[in-house]
């Protein structure tokens, strides 16, 4: 018999940690999503930041908004019950917009450093080589083809059949834990799963490591230390983001699939699926004048006594 739900491992019992992981990830999830928010906002109202770079950074802060949405919710009502299930349909949309999320999230960072080179590489070409229909094109392709590739993959998962044991060995439906749950032959569908992460993260993460290279290449040529500085923090924050995220995927979908390994993979899934997104709106704030000056010209129009 086919099951119907599956029952969510996530990261053990924890016993008297339970009220507290709560609370912990209730606030995570809080900050990060009202953090993420603001960025999108900012950049759809405040004219100063009607620019390439603040357009891929609120497409960035719009996916990272679904992408913790996505997880976290789940995972703290799990903290609730003493059994941690989700049916067979939510486990699978859960994993649809995860994998869809992640590979939109891939290519957006590559645009957003291929935004960089061009300013920093070449800037006397840098407007009409980066309009705003290509900015648009870029982002589009970026979440469309991801969309696409996520419906043929979660098409090709549900051919799989379940007829036992039905316990994740994860915190989230995740592509992996999910396929070594059926009872039937997988090969194929390992086969299309690593075609379709090949295709969504080897060439955008070519693009961004090429990006980079010249940039710095170009930034360590500037003669004087105030302008290799100033050329530098235009890049600095989104450079984290690249070096945050890859690096734990590559570890995640690195490290081999075994049982021993399978704390080490939640703990480095958990930072780019939740930790990211928190990281997120604070790199990119805390680090940027204009980001923080359009937080204070909003600020300032929020309070202002035409509003009252």
């Amino acid at each position: 018999m086919n099951i119907t739900e599956f029952i969510v491992l996530g990261f053990g019992n924890v016993g008297q940690w339970q009220s507290l992981l709560f609370f912990v990830f209730l606030v995570i999830y809080i900050v990060a999503t009202a953090g993420n928010v603001l960025i999108v906002t900012l950049v759809a109202v405040d004219q100063h930041l009607h620019t390439p770079m603040y357009f891929f950074l609120g497409n960035l802060s719009c996916l990272e908004t679904f992408y913790i949405s996505n997880i976290v919710p789940k995972m703290m009502a799990g903290l609730l019950t003493d059994k941690n299930t989700i049916s067979f349909r939510n486990c699978f949309v859960q994993f649809f917009f995860f994998s869809s999320l992640m590979a939109t999230e891939c290519y957006l960072l590559s645009a957003m450093s291929y935004d960089r080179y061009l300013a920093i590489c070449k800037p006397l070409h840098y407007t009409k080589s980066m309009t705003t229909r290509i900015c648009i094109q870029l982002a589009a392709s970026s979440w469309i083809s991801s969309l696409i590739a996520g419906v043929f993959l979660l098409s090709v998962m549900l051919q799989l059949t379940f007829c036992g044991p039905n316990e994740i060995d994860h915190y989230f439906c995740d592509t992996y834990p999910i396929m070594k749950l059926s009872c039937s032959d997988i090969s194929f569908v390992e086969l299309i799963s690593f075609i379709l992460a090949f295709a969504f993260t080897l060439p955008p993460f070519l693009l961004t490591l090429t990006s980079y290279i010249y940039i710095i290449s170009t930034i360590l040529k500037i003669p004087s230390t105030i302008g290799r500085k100033k050329a530098f923090s235009t890049c600095s924050s989104h450079l984290i983001m690249v070096s945050l995220f890859y690096g734990t995927i590559m570890i995640v979908y690195g490290l081999p699939k075994r049982k021993i390994l399978s704390d080490v993979n939640k703990i480095f899934s958990f930072l780019y699926t939740v930790l990211n997104p928190l990281a997120n709106p604070f790199i990119y704030s805390l680090r940027n004048n204009e980001v923080k000056d359009a937080i204070k010209r909003l600020s300032r129009k929020l309070m202002s006594p035409k509003n009252y």
